[in-house]
């Protein structure tokens, strides 16, 4: 089996336009959360969400092509050449070796909106014929390889909030294998619309918090519901020879991943938490595991009643009473839940724990859930000798990920 490392990271997040400001922000506890600007809000009980601000994407998506891309497509492209140019991989791939694994929860529901509305006020024949290409959720991954001449394997996945994890942990296999050599993995996601927010809310699985600090609340007994959140993170994963051979700065090395599902209920996680805890335990399959006192999870954590017990259950199966000394938390606590870029981008922030030391908190953790009562990093940055990251993250339709990162020897 291949050796598979991380040698290139990009992000656009509500708490930074770039990794480097992402990961200033998220040490620093900075909330990336705040009242919805994209529509008025006044008509619903869902008033705050993880927006991106400020972010120039005209400077690096040329201003022609942004017409012909939905959002999610132009912060996928966005974030995908931050981690192009950090990896220093153009021209040292064979095309034909170079694969796409990039997908998104929803994909292109602002162009879908716009497209409806003129459907019904101008009839079928003023609907864009960039509607269809605009809007399918593969058409990220497709315009990343059109931009990068990656000529190999290309596959947009879906698994709802698992969709970044999965991503990264596909394209692993496929390297891991033999299948490819290096390959451009994540997930994008622009749905604060809305329709979009209706739909959650909907399902009862917002917060309808009053004021931004109160609004995500991961493993506090004050939560009532995730927020959304939007943009995209993208990673360059890369056979270890291959990355050695071109002298590629090298990250982190992707030690393993697990891929389960529930099998149990559309949106509701299994409470025994059985297959979340089989994804931690595949993802730690053939290595060596250090005291958990050294092992961080950026846990799924997104704030929901059931989602939290079911992680915290999960983690104790796994663990057992050594499930104590894990340092855990829940960077949703201050971006949102970007839905498809959020197991991209929590891979990136439990990479950096891994180098740095330092774990990021869990912001506004004041009242803690009796039943979640394991280490959550509340509300400061901690240093830690971290030797194992973990990356979990779970989705509807009972979709559960793990990924397992370790520094390079």
């Amino acid at each position: 089996m291949k050796r598979v490392v991380v040698t290139g990271m990009g992000a656009l997040t509500p708490v930074g336009n770039s990794v480097p400001e992402y990961l200033e922000n998220i040490k620093k506890g900075v909330n990336g959360i705040d009242v919805i600007t994209h529509f008025d809000v006044s008509d619903i009980k869902t008033k705050f969400a993880g927006e991106v601000k400020n972010a120039d994407i005209a400077a690096v998506v040329n201003k022609a092509a942004m017409r012909k891309l939905d959002v999610f497509s132009q912060y996928a492209l966005y974030a995908a050449t931050e981690a192009v140019n950090d990896s220093g991989i153009t021209d040292k791939v064979d095309p034909y070796r170079f694969g796409v694994y990039f997908g998104s929860g929803i994909g292109g529901f602002d162009t879908f909106l716009a497209e409806h509305e003129t459907y019904l006020n101008r009839g079928a024949r003023r609907v864009s014929p960039l509607f269809i290409p605009k809007m399918i959720y593969n058409i990220a991954a497709g315009n990343i390889a059109i931009t990068f001449n990656a000529k190999g394997s290309n596959m947009a996945l879906s698994t709802a909030c698992a969709t970044g994890s999965t991503a990264v942990g596909e394209a692993y296999r496929a390297i891991r294998h033999g299948y490819a050599d290096a390959a451009i993995c994540g997930g994008s996601e622009a749905a604060i619309n809305p329709l979009a927010v209706a739909g959650f809310a909907q399902c009862k699985a917002l917060s309808t918090a009053e004021t931004k600090d109160t609004a995500s609340l991961p493993f506090d007994k004050r939560r009532k519901g995730f927020v959304m959140g939007e943009g995209a993170a993208a990673l360059i994963i890369e056979e270890y020879e291959h990355a050695v051979n071109r002298g590629a700065k090298i990250y982190a090395e992707i030690v393993g991943y697990g891929s389960t599902n529930d099998a149990y209920h559309i949106t509701s996680p299994d409470p025994s938490a059985e297959s979340t805890a089989q994804a931690i335990r595949f993802a730690l399959e053939g290595i060596d595991v250090p005291d958990a006192s050294k092992i961080y999870i950026n846990a799924h954590g997104t704030g929901t009643h059931l989602n939290d017990l079911t992680e915290t259950a999960a983690f104790k199966n796994v663990f057992s009473e050594d499930a104590y000394k894990l340092h855990i938390s829940s960077t949703k606590s201050m971006t949102g839940h970007m839905l498809g870029a959020a197991g991209a981008i929590e891979a990136i922030t439990a990479i950096d724990t891994l180098r740095t030391g330092i774990v990021p908190p869990t912001i506004n953790l004041l009242e803690k859930d009796e039943e979640c009562d394991l280490d959550y990093t509340p509300n400061t940055a901690v240093n830690a000798d971290i030797e194992l990251a973990l990356s979990t993250n779970l989705g509807f339709g009972g979709h559960n990920a793990c990924l397992a990162f370790k520094a390079v020897k």
